[in-house]
């Protein structure tokens, strides 16, 4: 599975605008969450809007309860569906057109040594219920759907629909987004 991301993706600050739509809490912490990750993409830019950066934190961190790293690497058309609780650590890549619900966790775990893994890679089109956690260095496939409350921790072939703690595939999908 190569899971491919264009840096160009986060130039654009209105890029997830329209999979937003009707949505103006999710718009707006994207918006700032774009913005910051152009700031520090750039070492002048970022002792520049250093108190940008730190606004960023306290207002999408603490007021909003929604954490989104700024180094993590996003895909056009993040669909974010009441991100409320939500967690997407540092090394985390999202591809094109992703759906993330509230209280999501996507991040790295720590392994014997002490040390931690990378984050999860996910694919394009992945549909992520509410309550899911996602962990360790695990690539998710396209045209994925975890359902709520799943928690995975192994990779994930593309057109499945994940449910269950452990994650199990309940079904793949077939060609045209139909259930099989």
């Amino acid at each position: 599975m190569d899971i491919k991301y264009t840096k160009n993706y986060t130039n654009n600050l209105f890029q997830d605008w329209t999979a937003n739509s009707g949505n103006y809490k999710s718009r707006t912490v994207l918006i700032l969450f774009r913005l910051a990750s152009l700031i520090r993409g750039n070492i002048f830019l970022t002792i520049l809007f250093l108190w940008y950066l730190i606004l960023y934190r306290f207002f999408i961190e603490w007021i909003l309860s929604i954490q989104i790293n700024w180094h993590v690497k996003m895909g056009k058309g993040l669909r974010l569906s009441n991100g409320q609780g939500s967690i997407i650590e540092s090394t985390t890549i999202l591809g094109n057109h992703c759906t993330l619900r509230h209280h999501t966790t996507i991040g790295h775990k720590i392994l014997p040594d002490g040390t931690f893994s990378l984050s999860p890679r996910l694919g394009h089109n992945v549909d992520i219920g509410s309550n899911v956690t996602i962990i360790g260095n695990i690539i998710i496939g396209d045209n994925v759907i975890i359902g709520a409350g799943a928690v995975i921790t192994k990779n994930v072939p593309s057109n499945a629909v994940m449910v269950g703690n452990p994650g199990r595939i309940l079904k793949m999908v077939y060609e045209h987004g139909t259930l099989g």
